[in-house]
């Protein structure tokens, strides 16, 4: 099995993808920074504790994507108050979000079962 097998890896990889799109043309620079940052973290963080072929370390390694999903959702919350985002937009991509988030719960919970 590879990284990119992985649901969620590929739920997170698209979503980095449509954040960096919706941001491209920015001025915020600042802002634009922050959220596509945090966004690219969730998958990256996951693909790296995966190559590190230790169970302990992948757990700890998840937990930092579940750590950016926290921050990810709170920043699509204030791109809508401010009007970076569109509301029915944003509201998905935290939906979106948060189940991404709940599967590497899951995926952190099956693999502390192995250790």
């Amino acid at each position: 099995m590879r990284f990119e097998d992985l649901d969620v890896w590929k739920r997170s990889a698209r979503l980095s993808v449509e954040i960096y799109k919706h941001f491209s043309k920015s001025k915020d620079f600042g802002f634009k920074d922050q959220i596509t940052r945090s966004s690219l973290s969730i998958p990256s963080n996951i693909a790296e504790g995966f190559e590190r072929k230790s169970s302990k370390e992948f757990v700890n390694f998840l937990s930092y994507s579940k750590g950016s999903s926290g921050e990810l959702r709170t920043q699509i919350y204030i791109a809508i108050e401010i009007d970076y985002v569109e509301k029915t937009k944003g509201m998905l991509w935290i939906k979106e979000v948060d189940q991404i988030s709940k599967m590497l719960s899951g995926l952190m919970k099956a693999e502390l079962k192995k250790q």
